[in-house]
């Protein structure tokens, strides 16, 4: 259950984020998003939840919106409740564009399954022979259209994206996408981790008519982070973020009914996961 904060009040729940709204007046172009320790796989919630995941998550997106060049969706017109802190981020509300900007630097995950089956991934014809985990010979923007809640996400080509959000607005998240990747993938390097691939979500700043980074942006929830050493070595598989749960879900669940409780071995994993990655790259 979404947490009672003091001043605000609840108006919506995804599988880990919870949205507040202020009962202030003059506060009603800003949203409370607070990280909850809920994750989910194959877009169903599990249970147990994972200890301090929430709080991990904030710090890395709010450290990465510290890093990066572009205009995000932080405000600073309201402090943080104290009933979240930590966990939460006060932003301005935008008008959300239906796409996952997805960019890719390696081939792994949904992108290698599609790969294997056509030989493109969102119709970016791809190199033959690639195996996973491989760096592909330059990023690529591979969007996705956002689903509804316990709905999966679809894989689009870019001119199905300029089919729903116009070329202009397509051409712009595809440019700011690969440029915070590169950005980013530099950052990730010096800490010794490999920015395999992530996924961006853009809106429009009502105030300023701007497109904007918003929703989290670099954590192990939207992002795949591996070892830039451990690769080196042949490792593909092991990444920063909840892989882990992945895979046991996959090996003992068939995605049929509620999903199986996960052991405390998996979760205690998975925590490890969150912090070292957060260690890595903010020490």
């Amino acid at each position: 259950m979404p947490v009672k904060i003091h001043g605000w009040h609840h108006v919506y729940s995804g599988k880990v984020r919870d949205l507040y709204e202020s009962d202030e007046a003059n506060l009603a172009h800003l949203i409370l998003v607070v990280a909850s320790d809920r994750v989910s796989a194959f877009d169903r919630v599990l249970e147990p939840e994972i200890a301090n995941k929430g709080v991990h998550l904030t710090t890395l997106t709010n450290w990465w919106f510290e890093k990066l060049s572009v205009a995000n969706h932080v405000s600073h017109e309201a402090q943080i409740p104290a009933e979240v802190t930590g966990r939460a981020t006060v932003a301005k509300k935008l008008e959300m564009f239906p796409i996952e900007c997805v960019v890719r630097g390696y081939i792994s995950g949904s992108g290698w399954k599609e790969y294997q089956a056509t030989g493109s991934i969102s119709g970016v014809k791809l190199p033959e022979g690639l195996s996973f985990g491989d760096r592909l010979p330059e990023p690529i923007f591979t969007p996705a259209f956002k689903a509804e809640l316990g709905e999966h996400d679809e894989n689009i080509s870019f001119e199905k994206t300029i089919e729903l959000i116009g070329e202009q607005n397509a051409l712009e998240l595809r440019r700011l996408s690969l440029q915070i990747f590169a950005d980013a993938s530099q950052l990730a390097e010096k800490a010794g981790l490999i920015l395999a691939d992530t996924k961006f979500e853009f809106g429009v700043d009502q105030a300023t008519g701007k497109i904007t980074l918003g929703d989290e942006v670099l954590t192990p929830d939207s992002s795949r982070y591996w070892s830039e050493s451990a690769w080196l070595a042949g490792e593909r598989k092991d990444s920063f973020d909840k892989q882990i749960v992945r895979n046991w879900l996959a090996a003992n669940w068939n995605q049929e009914g509620n999903p199986p409780r996960l052991p405390d071995e998996i979760v205690t994993q998975t925590a490890g996961k969150y912090a070292k990655l957060v260690e890595l790259l903010t020490s």
